[in-house]
């Protein structure tokens, strides 16, 4: 018994009943096949809940209708405008305009938290205070149901809830490999999105499933933004697997839960030139659930004014977090419209943050978001106002003055990265010339301008006086827990601090300094007291020599990595001790590397859009990133540049393809600075504990194609690195890949592919001419095709081979043999790869080197051939030339020589179906059974060459037999577009077992491919529903006309269509 497709889906209709969702199948939906609405439940259900405000029929119609006449051409703004109506309700305007206009909501939200209406709508009176009241909703989720836009589709299940199709399921099976929950994506956002776009006008968010793999995301969002939601409720445990299938419909699909979700965690900005629209993630729900429950306790004067702390690893949208917190507290009836201030510890405020805010006014329910300049200015915000409000300012706007602000206590303080500044309550004394001057830790001036505020803080690595300031840790998410989601990406390390050390002694005191300052905590004072031992180790740190070993090995490592192909973009930031020691370090680079000096738009090769020449301002390749201080030499002055300077230096590092590639820094970026497609760190300064986990974790950012983030050490932090994670993040130690472990990797997955080709002889690659390297490389995908067991395993071991390469590329341990051996099997994985799977996109799997190696020597005919024909998508190549098929037939390698047979058959049955649908589908039918039969071979008959013959022999006749379709039609004095029609017509007499006159089914053939012709003559016909009408009445009325068929078979008009459809689809107009 094989669990199916339809299995699951079984599977999902039981846990969701058990959520009350009752079921139906899509066949029993009485409605219109084009229409996605179930407009009997939407009018049941505002009838029902606005009977006490007289709603009339008339009124619940002009509902249903401004629903329906939102354009879904304008899909984004469409769906943007629907969830907004589901989330916040709109007003109707009432027929009797004596009548006052109501605040309608398409979900009711009865027994969630009572909320205010947003500031453009009318107030309404909240409902009873009952826990959870039974509330008017209609829910469904229908299966099968058929859906007819410019073409039919059956999406595999559907949650409606009072006739609406919020949320859209697709399936996929857990068995066949082949079948991935990525197709289950590109099925909805493309094939859907095409052809059915009015489902999508009303969607919430997607699943995507096969029982193993359960993600929702964003019908906008990329896949790799679509996540698993393991989590039920509170901090229990995560899961994974096929359980992840029962915390998703528990999870997300309890009703008051996704009620929850559709009103409070799905965020559209204000306005977004990328069609963002954000799904809550499981941990930002939970956490801005638990953050709000505490704050509501912690209020004064009944609490203590501490809202909880929210610990969460950094790159996991704690900023997305804050905002659905915000939201929570704005709508709350409870709170009476709160004042919300959000710090920050950074000098200049955080750019991101602030823009993301002031984009979400409507989401937030608030149109006073704004980010204040100066503590006179906050003064002046807060005192004239009772509530409302979001403001946005730094902690070191508190320092300027400790004059009251407010003493309201609907006052709500949201602190980002809580861990640093602001929890410093310490008096300082300071003796001048004056006298006795008294100075206060940031965190003493915001309680005495806030006294009655409640304090909440989001930090990533909490220390304990954190939760002396703002309260226990409500929630958290560690980094493990991120990276396992997919949330962030891996870190790995790598230690290359005894290759820059003077000697073990020196190392010993670099070694020993670290402890000390990494176990100071979170006193940043001590540190700045203890300069004599600062200027101790910059002076180790600092040495000529040091710095010099230190750049030619960090310009090795670099350019190995980029000639590897082992970074995404090639960004770096480099962290050194000073800022004399990052300016020296910056002259031994670029003596060593002057070119990267050189002022340039972008790297070679990078081609640039219109946009990006616009965006993309010229510059060096390595930039120092720090302030100016007035006692700098002239010329280190002039190259750290002015502040608007440093902004413009902030862009273009965030430009994936500015020429800006390598950030020598001190302090700076090494918080709250966010590029995603940064993979390499390394650090040469001591970094205290809390702050280490910030710096390491500007690496973890998820962007397409990085799968791990570098941390190179040059200084020693391993040991604190280990006792940071432990720290703050029990299990976490776990989550830092070791280069040690990688090079054990690469060395046992070398000795399983030596094992696998002990009957090869490769020497001709490593010591022989490039034709003969090449020759040996063909030789070699030929070997590892002799079955489909030996094809597996190569492909697997060199995958794993090759991730782990990645990992320890700039490692002195890899010996030159096993790097060359690393890359002969990486090529040829290339090439069996491209035989495999032709013209397949994931072309990022083989190594960048490897690539160019083989364009450089492509001179063989099957290599050649197999590129051409996997590259060339609209191949200049005459499919049926007699001399091109000679060509393959003279290649001696069999395997190879049957695949490129198999890709050429599969471009020819491409080119038949464009016009005759049947053939095409009979062809690719006995395609796939010759396929399947070779690939089933028996072991023993893998040196027989008479077996490779005959299969080669089938597949060439075959595309002998597919050519020869194409004149078929000559005999019957008919031409191949009419033969089409003729085909099918036949197919049909031998389906349903009748029989029809050969020459009346000939004129029939004509007389179907005219009409046809002159019903689809309008480029757009496929999408009209009045020409693919009349094309319908036509049909059946010329069928009948020539008394076809003589039988009474809904089908044989059906697939008769579909062959029209599929004719015209590919006729040029």
């Amino acid at each position: 018994m094989k669990f199916t497709e339809d299995k699951l889906e079984v599977s999902f209709i039981e846990l969701l009943g058990n959520e009350k969702f009752s079921h139906h199948l899509g066949i029993n939906i009485v409605r219109p096949v084009d229409e996605v609405l179930i407009e009997e439940d939407l009018l049941q259900f505002l009838l029902i809940k606005y009977q006490i405000q007289h709603l009339t029929k008339n009124e619940a119609r002009s509902i249903v209708l401004k629903l329906k006449t939102l354009p879904s051409s304008d899909l984004y703004e469409s769906n943007k405008t629907i969830n907004r109506w589901l989330s916040d309700g709109f007003i109707l305007k009432r027929e009797d305009r004596n009548q006052k206009d109501i605040h309608i909501e398409l979900i009711d939200y009865n027994g969630l938290e009572k909320q205010l209406a947003s500031p453009n709508l009318d107030q309404i009176s909240a409902e009873p205070d009952l826990k959870y009241p039974p509330d008017h909703n209609i829910y469904k989720f229908v299966t099968q149901l058929e859906i007819v836009g410019s073409e039919k589709r059956i999406p595999d299940g559907i949650i409606y809830i009072n006739g609406l199709p919020l949320v859209v399921f697709e399936f996929k099976s857990a068995i066949r490999e082949e079948a991935t929950i990525f197709d289950a994506y590109n099925q909805l956002t493309v094939r859907y999105r095409r052809d059915i776009p009015e489902l999508f006008k009303y969607n919430v968010f997607c699943i995507i499933s096969d029982g193993i793999n359960n993600k929702a995301g964003s019908f906008f969002a990329p896949y790799e933004f679509y996540y698993a939601w393991r989590r039920v409720a509170g901090l229990a445990k995560e899961v994974d697997g096929i359980d992840s299938m029962f915390t998703l419909i528990q999870g997300m699909f309890n009703r008051n839960r996704l009620r929850d979700i559709i009103r409070n965690f799905i965020y559209f900005p204000d306005s977004s030139k990328k069609n963002e629209k954000i799904v809550c993630r499981y941990p930002q729900y939970y956490a801005a659930k638990k953050l709000f429950d505490n704050i509501k306790v912690a209020q004064k004067p009944k609490g203590d004014g501490k809202g909880g702390t929210y610990f969460g690893a950094t790159g996991c949208g704690k900023s997305f977090t804050m905002l659905y917190l915000t939201r929570l507290l704005m709508k709350s009836e409870h709170f009476e419209s709160p004042t919300i201030v959000l710090i920050t510890d950074r000098i200049d405020l955080d750019d991101q943050l602030s823009e993301q805010f002031t984009n979400a006014k409507r989401f937030i329910g608030d149109n006073t978001i704004v980010s204040v300049e100066s503590r006179a200015e906050l003064r002046n915000l807060i005192r004239g106002r009772q509530s409302g409000g979001v403001f946005l300012t730094t902690i070191h706007k508190f320092t300027e003055d400790t004059e009251l602000l407010t003493d309201r206590n609907n006052v709500i303080c949201i602190s980002d990265e809580a861990h640093r500044t602001q929890v410093n309550l310490d008096q300082k004394i300071k003796v001048t010339d004056k006298g006795v001057a008294k100075t206060y830790g940031f965190a003493k001036y915001l309680h005495d301008s806030l006294p009655n505020a409640t304090f909440v803080g989001f930090t990533g690595t909490p220390i304990d006086a954190t939760l002396d300031v703002f309260g226990r840790v409500i929630d958290a998410y560690t980094m493990t827990e991120s990276v396992r989601d997919e949330i962030t990406v891996r870190i790995v390390y790598e230690g290359r601090a005894a290759k820059v050390a003077l000697n073990n002694s020196e190392l010993e005191k670099i070694e020993k300094y670290y402890e000390q300052v990494a176990l100071e905590g979170a006193n940043e004072y001590q540190i700045e007291q203890s300069k004599e031992e600062t200027a101790k180790m910059n002076a180790i740190l600092g040495d000529p020599k040091r710095l010099q070993s230190l750049a030619e090995d960090f310009v090795t490592h670099y350019v190995n990595r980029v000639s590897e192909g082992a970074t995404v973009k090639g960004k770096a930031m480099f962290v050194c001790s000073s800022r004399e020691i990052a300016y020296a370090f910056y002259k031994n680079v670029i003596a060593l590397r002057p070119e990267w000096n050189e002022i340039r738009v972008a790297a070679e090769g990078v081609v640039l859009s219109e946009k990006d020449q616009r965006e993309i301002k010229p510059m060096e390749r390595i930039k120092l990133i720090m302030t100016r201080s007035q006692d700098d030499p002239e010329e280190m002055y002039k190259l750290i540049g002015t502040k608007d300077q440093r902004k413009e230096l902030d862009r273009q590092f965030k430009n994936e393809k500015s020429n800006f590639k390598i950030a020598i820094i001190v302090d700076m970026w090494l918080t709250g600075f966010d590029v995603p497609f940064l993979d390499t760190m390394y650090i040469d300064k001591p970094v205290q504990q809390h702050n280490l986990i910030q710096t390491i974790s500007r690496v973890n950012r998820k962007y397409e194609g990085k799968n791990k983030g570098l941390v190179v050490d040059y200084i020693g932090i391993k040991k604190q690195m280990n006792l940071a994670l432990a720290k703050y993040n029990k299990g976490d130690e776990d989550n830092f890949e070791d280069i040690a472990e990688s090079l054990i990797i690469v060395r046992n997955h070398l000795d399983l592919l030596a094992k696998l080709f002990y009957n090869f002889d490769s020497t001709k690659y490593f010591n022989g001419t490039t034709l003969q390297q090449l020759n040996t490389l063909n030789q070699a995908a030929e070997y590892v095709q002799l079955t489909k067991d030996i094809e597996t395993r190569f492909m697997g071991f060199v995958k794993r081979l090759k991730a782990a390469y990645d990992i320890c590329a700039g490692s002195e341990q890899l010996t030159q043999t096993e790097r060359d051996y690393t890359h002969f099997y990486m090529a040829v994985r290339s090439i069996v790869f491209k035989l495999t799977r032709g013209n397949a996109p994931d072309t990022a799997q083989m190594n960048a080197r490897v690539r160019e190696m083989i364009k450089d020597a492509l001179s063989s005919d099957g290599v050649e051939e197999i590129f051409k024909l996997g590259e060339n998508l609209e191949s200049e190549q005459d499919l049926f030339d007699k001399d091109y098929l000679a060509k393959i037939d003279k290649i001696k390698l069999p395997n190879t020589k049957i695949k490129l047979l198999q890709i050429l058959l599969a471009k020819v049955i491409g080119e038949i179906k464009k016009v005759n649908r049947m053939k095409g589908i009979d062809f690719t039918k006995k395609m796939q059974a010759l396929v399947e039969r070779y690939n089933q071979r028996d072991e023993n008959d893998i040196l027989r060459s008479e077996v490779y013959e005959e299969m080669a022999e089938h597949l060439t006749n075959m595309i002998w037999e597919v050519q020869r379709e194409f004149s078929a039609g000559e005999a019957l004095g008919i031409d191949f577009e009419e033969k089409a029609f003729y085909d099918i017509l036949k197919e049909l007499c031998i389906k349903y077992d009748f029989t029809y006159p050969e020459d009346k089914l000939i004129e029939l053939s004509k007389a179907v491919k005219d009409l046809v012709d002159s019903q689809a003559r309008y480029p757009d016909w496929n999408k009209r529903d009045d020409i693919k009408s009349a094309l319908k009445v036509g049909l059946i009325l010329l069928l009948d006309e020539f008394g076809y068929p003589p039988v009474e078979r809904d089908e044989v008009y059906v697939e008769i269509f579909e062959q029209a459809e599929n004719f015209k689809k590919y006729s040029i107009i």
